[in-house]
């Protein structure tokens, strides 16, 4: 099983990624779009968008391979196909930014790729295939949150949108799971 602390969540955190360049990639329409940093921070901007297109890219493939794995429901498909929705979304939004910022975005890996670096060998079952979800999705929220505070003021609430999409996810694939609600709050961003 992938922890909390997926590849989503390092990726956007750690390494030579700063939250400065985040602003762009957070944008849900033309007016973000048009707000994006200055040229000057542009090449950044464009290594972070590219990196969050990755992730998003990875959680694409992550629910494509399990719905097409056999191990699911099809009541537990059709979320997972809503999921992936919201996943492309996100993954075309950030696409528009690195165009605009006159970037080329980065590609999908294969199938293949997805396939080992997620240890889809290991999950035996729809149990096995919820707890990988609910741990790419409960990172991805970690991840946006913990960016809300470089981002500046006109980026805070796409940032919490997509953030409330992630923790959107992660209530109801932890629900699916049988999970008990939560008896502290603030459960997410910590």
């Amino acid at each position: 099983m992938i922890p909390e602390t997926s590849n989503r969540r390092g990726l956007l955190l750690g390494g030579t990624l700063t939250a400065a360049g985040l602003a762009a990639m957070l944008g849900t329409g033309t007016s973000v779009l048009a707000a994006t940093a200055p040229k000057a921070d542009a090449a950044q901007d464009i290594q972070i968008l590219n990196a969050a297109i990755a992730l998003e890219h990875e959680g694409i493939a992550a629910y494509t391979i399990a719905a097409g794995s056999g191990l699911l429901q099809p009541a537990v498909v059709s979320i997972g196909v809503t999921f992936r929705g919201h996943h492309m979304q996100h993954r075309d939004e950030l696409i528009k930014a690195v165009e605009a910022l006159g970037g080329k975005p980065v590609a999908a890996k294969t199938e293949a790729d997805y396939i080992r670096e997620l240890n889809v060998a290991a999950l035996k079952n729809q149990t096995d295939v919820l707890r990988l979800a609910l741990g790419l999705e409960r990172g991805a929220a970690n991840a946006y949150l913990g960016l809300i505070p470089s981002l500046g003021d006109a980026y805070h609430q796409v940032a919490a949108r997509m953030a409330g999409d992630e923790a959107f996810h992660a209530a109801i694939l932890g629900n699916a799971l049988g999970e008990p609600i939560p008896t502290q709050a603030l459960m997410f961003g910590a």
